[in-house]
């Protein structure tokens, strides 16, 4: 079985070149290749030994995600379904601002924690990507986009782990995509761009702070147990106590000096002035001296069977003047690519919602799956 490149941070690239008898600088050099040039045919690399090019194909590859669909908003922003197998699909967001873009990336099909407001989690839970499908979806978007645009210079300079999935319970092959994504032989990203938003797995936000600390973004939605057993069942193991521990443990390591909370607004649920308050109090007196953040207030795209509503205008207005006039940096999303169900939204131009690519792709899961049997069906051909 060949090995697909794109599964290999740094390290891992040369341990390989090791294997083949090759020394650490053609790691470094097939690394540029691959990251930086966006090269898929080894014959191209031309500053490899001619040996080693022809070494290569018989062992290794660089494998793309097939596209199911790309669809383009008029505002700018660019949403791909990907195949990544058996029956399973997919989505990635492109987000243009004038001074920066962004990218959404999933890092699994489904999602096991089954948040009441994720379409994702009633879906359920087919598989982790590989280090290999979660960076693809960055290796493709970036060239695609350069050649699009016609630029010759970095396009995508933020990564937000926010598509379909829980990026912290596939954290194996989370940390050396993240790796690569930070690399200065590969896309050379700022720790402070690279943004992982947990619905809260404790022990990985700690593993986090040591392995590849990048800015922490938090779905928190509730501020008490009670409701947030109710909206996020992995609180039932990691209660809100518990993980405003781990994210002040996480400070000393992060990028940045604050925790980004994300709050999905619900009518009548969570979006109360109460609810404000309980969760001003909540981030002001936990430990010491409270918890530093941002919060980042998402009106609930609706979706069949939920049974939730999003919340007024309004009341997500009143919500966010009880956070601010107490203190706390509070925005409310605003959506982009509404023409292309694309409508993830931004909290400056850093962070997208986690759950709404993904709503969409649940609401056409049955077509993407007749559609990828169609694509199979023309490859056997």
């Amino acid at each position: 079985m060949t090995a697909n490149l794109l599964d290999f941070d740094l390290e891992g690239l040369a341990a390989f070149c090791e294997q083949l008898g090759e020394k650490r600088f053609r790691a470094v050099q097939l690394f540029r290749w691959i990251h930086q040039k966006g090269a898929s045919d080894f014959a191209q690399m031309t500053d490899l030994a001619r040996s080693l090019r022809d070494k290569l194909p018989a062992v290794c590859t660089i494998a793309d995600l097939p596209v199911l669909s790309r669809q383009d908003s008029a505002d700018g922003t660019i949403k791909w379904l990907f195949d990544v197998g058996d029956g399973n699909a997919v989505e990635t967001v492109f987000i243009p601002e004038v001074d920066r873009g962004t990218l959404c990336i999933s890092s699994q099909a489904g999602c096991a924690v089954g948040c009441r407001f994720c379409s994702t989690g009633h879906q359920g839970f087919s598989r982790n990507l590989t280090t290999g499908e979660i960076l693809a979806q960055l290796w493709h978007a970036e060239h695609f986009l350069r050649r699009h645009l016609q630029r010759g210079e970095r396009v995508i300079t933020n990564v937000v782990m926010m598509g379909m999935g829980e990026p912290l319970q596939n954290y194996n092959a989370l940390v050396p995509a993240l790796r690569v994504m930070l690399d200065d032989h590969g896309y050379g990203l700022s720790r402070r761009r690279v943004t992982v938003s947990t619905s809260g797995v404790v022990p990985m936000i700690d593993r986090l702070a040591q392995d590849c600390p990048v800015a922490l973004a938090v779905s928190l939605h509730a501020p008490v147990d009670a409701l947030r057993d109710d909206l996020v069942p992995l609180n039932r193991k990691y209660p809100i106590a518990e993980l405003l521990d781990a994210c002040l443990r996480y400070l000393p390591a992060a990028p940045r000096d604050f925790i980004t909370f994300e709050y999905c607004m619900l009518d009548g649920v969570n979006d109360q002035p109460e609810h404000a308050r309980q969760l001003l109090d909540l981030l002001r007196l936990h430990g010491v001296r409270g918890v530093p953040c941002k919060i980042n207030l998402i009106p609930f795209n609706p979706f069949p069977d939920s049974g939730l509503t999003c919340s007024s205008r309004a009341s997500v207005q009143r919500f966010a003047q009880v956070l601010t006039e107490g203190g706390l940096v509070t925005t409310v999303r605003k959506t982009r690519g509404d023409d292309i169900d694309a409508a993830c939204g931004q909290l400056a131009g850093d962070v997208l919602d986690r759950t709404s690519a993904s709503q969409r792709l649940a609401r056409r899961r049955q077509a993407s799956e007749h559609t990828i049997r169609i694509v199979q069906k023309e490859r056997q051909a």
